[in-house]
């Protein structure tokens, strides 16, 4: 059974990348059809995740760098660690952990220097699932294929009970149907026939007798837009082996089969391709080089199952993603072998001197600020401001209470100025 979400992703993260993606699948699709007059969804998620992929090439390069250079400065991470292997407190702590990250910052590593890519990578991948489980809703295209059916299955008497029918026996589990609007109707019907198995053509045909031809000609034109190499990408390797075997179509099964089986394998191709993560880490005794290495089973289990469960436009995705990166991965370590770590180890110094020359100075500002007791600091007074002043402190004495220390202090005023008469 195929959950239909009705029209686009909602979520206030996911949902306008999935727009973006959707407006960038739809102009592929429109320079296929229009330049070389091919209308197919496979080849444009085969040419989206290649112009994705070609972006992210500077990341990519940036993290295998990274990766090169992790595996140079390791030794010293590793005699840092060894140092302080028996201190627990705190202050020693603190000293390896400013002494690590001096190191990182010789070597130009940021520890978050692997994680970019996937961290950009991840949300693509989850915004390409929604678009590609209803790509009508995204790719306008793709929807006027649908949407001349739709509105004669809308003129038909009735139709809302026919299409609740239809529902149970097509074999698409939909959240509902929505009738509201006609628009948001239209759109619901368009989700419905776009998830639609092989046998589910037939069973329209059945429940809209009036409407076999459109139907069919419907059906033609999707097939064709959903085809990859005989099979649907709009469904899942799962329902069509379910499909496959009841129509005893084993061609289809061995089809649905092997799109898990290759997306598994580019993926273990890709991570064998990789500078060795465990070298990287520190060694295999290393925590975080048996945690990389527990990782890097377990991805590509995860993709061979997930697949199953996905449609199969998903699984071209990561397919093709594998495929490029292996590419690229080659070339990389091409380049990388001819690269010269020590220019860039020099280089990343002079950087790294210059920002602690940077940062003391800053420090320094901030010290000798602290230090400066503005109470002390006295405001610009003019001569006028002075005499005034003056004038009103001989004022006030001359008000002084009898007793007072301030008369006491005029009595003194004058004695003084009487002797130096």
């Amino acid at each position: 059974m195929t959950e239909i979400i009705l029209t686009q992703y909602s979520g206030r993260i996911l949902g306008p990348i999935a727009k973006l993606i959707g407006y960038i699948m739809n102009g592929l699709y429109m320079f296929l059809n229009d330049v070389f007059g091919i209308q197919n969804i496979a080849l444009c998620i085969i040419l989206f995740t290649f112009i994705i992929y070609i972006l992210m090439l500077p990341l990519t390069y940036k993290q295998q760098k990274f990766s090169r250079l992790s595996q140079e400065m390791q030794p010293e991470v590793n005699a840092i660690r060894e140092k302080y292997k028996n201190k627990k407190d705190q202050v020693s702590i603190q000293k390896m952990n400013e002494e690590t990250q001096m190191v990182y910052q010789k070597y130009g590593v940021s520890t978050m220097g692997s994680c970019v890519q996937l961290l950009i990578n991840f949300p693509i991948m989850l915004a390409m699932y929604q678009v590609i489980r209803n790509i009508p809703a995204y790719v306008s295209s793709v929807k006027d294929v649908y949407t001349p059916l739709v509105e004669k299955i809308m003129d038909v008497s009735g139709y809302q009970d026919i299409m609740t029918s239809f529902l149970k026996e097509s074999g698409v589990a939909a959240v509902r149907l929505n009738f509201e609007t006609s628009t948001t109707t239209a759109n619901s019907i368009i989700d419905v026939l776009y998830a639609l198995p092989g046998q589910g053509w037939e069973v329209l045909k059945d429940s809209f007798a009036g409407l076999t031809d459109i139907i069919g000609s419907t059906e033609a034109a999707v097939m064709h837009l959903n085809n990859f190499f005989g099979i649907n990408i709009a469904n899942s390797p799962m329902n069509l082996i379910g499909t496959g075997w009841g129509n005893k179509n084993f061609l289809l099964i061995f089809g649905a089969l092997l799109i898990p089986l290759i997306s598994y394998g580019s993926q273990v191709l890709n991570l064998k391709l990789m500078p060795n993560a465990a070298n990287a880490a520190g060694g295999e005794n290393d925590a975080m080089a048996k945690q990389m290495k527990t990782m890097n089973t377990m991805m590509p289990l995860f993709s061979l199952f997930m697949v199953f469960s996905v449609p199969v436009g998903l699984g071209i995705y990561w397919i093709a993603g594998s495929v490029i990166r292996c590419i690229q991965q080659v070339a990389l370590n091409r380049y990388m072998k001819n690269l010269d770590l020590e220019v860039i180890i020099e280089k990343n110094k002079e950087k790294a001197k210059k920002k602690k020359e940077k940062q003391g100075i800053y420090q320094n500002q901030i010290a000798n600020a602290a230090r400066i007791n503005t109470k002390k600091i006295a405001e610009p007074v003019s001569n006028m401001e002075k005499e005034e002043r003056i004038r009103k402190t001989e004022e006030y004495a001359k008000q002084a209470k009898k007793g007072s220390l301030l008369e006491k202090a005029n009595m003194v005023k004058e004695f003084n100025e009487r002797n130096n008469k």
